[in-house]
């Protein structure tokens, strides 16, 4: 191997680092106008009127727009292509705002400065409405989504979802452990650097271009055609490099308010939200409430587990009914359970909307579950790695829920490996303190999809062909979010091809130039696009040698490409690529090119187990993650560097999940406590721990080079893992997170009451 398995920069990091590189925010573009966001101070008010006299006194203000006089169509933000059919409960401008930062109104000026002024003068009035602020009241408001006429009611749940396998009822019935566990997580926001923005502009052949750093072109594409009452093919969508996204920018929210007042008001127009308008008027994580019953086996073994999920969904669907099956599919694929029972459902409340952050409901799932089997471990005196080995899924095994095969699941493999590592067992057994310092270890397991089949078109068209100067350029429908997919797409193409990664030249989507993709998400970019890229590179190889032998006067059997040069397998001449795409070209022949499509068959699963060691100060509550190990059933690193990069980013992620991270929305008022760098509390580079990473490469035969997906799993496990230590430092069942330093000191208390309620185990608050 020449390139898979190297620990190769990112194609774009010099870039990056020089401040080099452009993001839509610093696009220049001639009359380019600035609009800003006005939105609700209310969680649930209907927009009487908008006062906008004062702001079009202005002469720099091009126009004021709100739901009077803007397209009405409803749309749901989380569709993916054409023909899809979606809950459409969101308009670009409602006439009733759902949540504290619902959008309101949008002002148009030639500067940011003078967009902003003209916001502060207009006068919007509300006429207040009662809110609902909790999943358990929005739960007994019932009834259908949508009245007769089609409009939407807001009514709950908008998904609900049952599953049952084998007899459950007997399950626990035999069962010498059987436990409970109510398990909570927060609201939690990406905190990407790089706010929502998106810029449109009208094209000459009477299109709107949409310019905007998404996760989907072609999401973007018919999202916005369903907004303006458009047809998709009206609306050419570019995606922009991406300062952050961890899932936030998988939903087009600003994209079809941009392209709607650049065709209205027919010049560029860039519309921007700041840090609060980012956390309060985008996107985030679901909040869950999770109860789990366990019964397990003198031996560990689980016999039945019954589970039932709450979640918040926020004020509009988006994908929020998908949430309850998806967090289905990642529940049943982590442990070979024979009986169990799965009730889910999701539900609108008057706070913010959510929708995909790093995993879409698996880290909420995974750390009920996983805290909830520590806990059942604990109580029957079991240690929780010889559990988890005993209900480990193996290789091959099939997930009950959607039927489809784990593959070469190494979860065993991770955690043997990272209890060896670690030195779990020595780690568990030693000394807590008695003193103000407690210390403890805790773990948890993971699993996680690669790839949306077979739910969707999950397939991907990738063409490639060889540059006038001698590179390689692939055109596809890329969307690398940061996190380096670009180059890890360049390491398999310049593996197949015999190629530098920096000889490929990448296209970055345009629905102009590429086919139709799902999009960066659910963790299918390696393991999907991988692939296709894989299999486009030997159809290139093969056209590149085809081409060589006419000028060679050869076989293309004869020939091989390796290290940028056509050479003869006999050790002949040889012919580098710049000197054939010359010959080629002054003879009036087409480069080689070639285009491939490859659809997945398979949807494997991506484990991982981590291990995490904590400090807990008994006399504020305060708790510090001192030792992290991470291991990864991988199949294959194609570059381990950016593997270890995700494995760290989503770390931090993770810890900040188990300890400070919340946006807070108040249960009385709706406003949101952190909605802002000051105020939302993250886990910074003083916070995190040293981290160790092991990699389980045992390959997966359906994946590129046997590779398989490590951005979404990579944070799945390490709320539970922490949570499970710090139970174990303090002898608690702390289980609702974040453990904030209040929450730990009630915990502590001699009289301590549960969260959970009456008759809850002392500590799990």
């Amino acid at each position: 191997m020449t390139a898979i398995g190297m620990r190769h920069p990112m194609l774009d990091g010099l870039a990056k680092a020089t401040g080099r590189q452009l993001y839509a925010g610093d696009l220049a573009i001639a009359g380019l106008a600035e609009a800003v966001l006005v939105t609700s101070p209310h969680p649930h008010a209907r927009i009487l009127s908008v006062e906008d006299g004062a702001a079009l006194a202005d002469p720099a203000v091009v126009g004021v727009f709100w739901h009077a006089n803007m397209p009405p169509h409803r749309y749901n933000s989380s569709v993916w292509f054409e023909g899809q059919e979606a809950d459409a409960d969101e308009a670009m401008f409602p006439d009733t705002a759902r949540h504290i930062g619902d959008r309101v109104a949008v002002v148009v000026a030639t500067g940011r400065a003078a967009a902003e002024r003209a916001a502060a003068r207009l006068v919007v009035r509300y006429e207040p409405l009662s809110a609902c602020m909790t999943p358990d009241e929005a739960d007994r408001s019932r009834g259908p989504l949508f009245d007769a006429a089609g409009v939407p009611t807001f009514l709950n749940p908008v998904d609900e979802r049952h599953f049952a396998r084998g007899d459950v009822e007997a399950g626990f019935a035999t069962a010498p452990h059987v436990s409970e566990t109510t398990v909570a997580t927060p609201k939690t926001h990406h905190c990407a650097i790089e706010p929502h923005v998106a810029v449109a502009l009208p094209e000459p052949d009477g299109r709107i271009r949409v310019m905007a750093p998404c996760q989907s072109v072609h999401a973007v594409q018919v999202v916005v055609a369903r907004a303006l009452g458009l047809k998709a093919a009206d609306v050419h969508v570019i995606k922009t490099p991406i300062g952050g996204s961890f899932g936030g920018k998988a939903e087009p929210v600003l994209e079809p308010i941009a392209a709607e007042l650049a065709r209205r008001l027919g010049r560029p127009v860039r519309l921007a939200c700041d840090r609060r308008q980012t956390f309060s008027s985008t996107r985030m994580r679901s909040s869950t409430v999770t109860r789990i019953r366990t019964a397990l086996a003198a031996d560990g073994r689980i016999l039945a587990r019954d589970t039932e999920t709450l979640i918040d969904i926020g004020a509009y669907v988006t994908g929020g009914n998908w949430l309850p099956g998806s967090m289905l599919q990642r529940h049943v694929r982590l442990y070979d359970i024979p009986a169990e029972r799965y009730y889910g459902r999701a539900v609108y409340t008057n706070t913010p909307p959510t929708g995909a952050f790093r995993g879409y409901g698996s880290p909420q799932i995974n750390a009920a579950g996983e805290i909830s089997l520590d806990i059942a471990a604990v109580r029957a005196g079991l240690d929780p790695v010889a559990v988890r080995l005993v209900n480990a899924v193996q290789p091959g095994a099939i997930e009950p829920y959607s039927g489809l095969n784990v593959g070469n699941a190494r979860l065993h493999d991770c955690l043997v490996t990272g209890a060896e590592t670690f030195g779990w067992q020595a780690r568990r057994v030693a000394p807590r303190g008695d003193g103000r310092w407690r210390r403890g270890v805790g773990m948890a397991a993971a699993a996680h999809v690669n790839g949306c089949f077979p739910g969707s078109d999950e397939s991907t068209t990738m063409t490639m062909r060889l540059l006038p100067e001698g590179r390689i350029e692939m055109v596809s429908a890329l969307h690398d979010l940061g996190c380096g997919s670009n180059t890890t797409l360049a390491q398999i193409a310049a593996e197949v091809l015999g190629l530098a990664p920096a000889d490929l030249c990448i296209v970055e989507a345009d629905t102009d130039l590429c086919g139709y993709d799902l999009g960066t998400r659910a963790s299918r970019i390696t393991y999907v696009q991988g692939e296709a890229t894989r299999k486009t590179a030997l159809a290139l190889d093969r056209a590149v040698r085809e081409a060589g032998a006419r000028v060679l006067n050869t076989a293309p059997e004869d020939l091989m490409l390796a290290g940028g040069r056509l050479a003869r397998r006999d050790g002949g001449e040889a012919l580098d690529l710049p000197t054939l795409a010359r010959h080629l070209t002054r003879a009036g022949l087409a480069l080689p090119a070639a285009t491939e499509t490859h659809a997945a068959t398979a949807n494997p699963s991506s484990h991982a187990a981590h291990f995490a060691e904590v400090r807990v100060d008994t006399l504020t509550g305060l708790i510090r993650v001192t030792d992290y190990l991470a291991v990864h059933d991988i199949g294959r690193a194609i570059n381990p560097m950016l593997v270890e990069g995700q494995i760290h980013g989503g770390i931090q992620i993770g810890i900040g999940m188990a300890l400070c991270e919340d946006v807070a929305n108040d249960p009385e008022t709706g406003r949101m406590g952190g909605d802002s760098f000051a105020r939302y509390i993250l886990a910074n580079s003083l916070d995190m721990p040293p981290i160790g990473v092991r990699l389980v490469e045992a390959g997966e035969p359906t994946g590129p080079f046997g590779a398989k997906a490590v951005g979404e799993i990579a944070t799945i496990p390490v709320a539970a893992a922490v949570v499970n230590a710090v139970n174990h430092a303090l002898g608690t069942e702390l289980s609702r997170l974040p453990l904030v330093p209040a929450r730990v000191l009630d915990a502590l208390e001699p009289a301590g009451v549960s969260e959970a309620g009456p008759g809850a185990p002392r500590g799990a608050t």
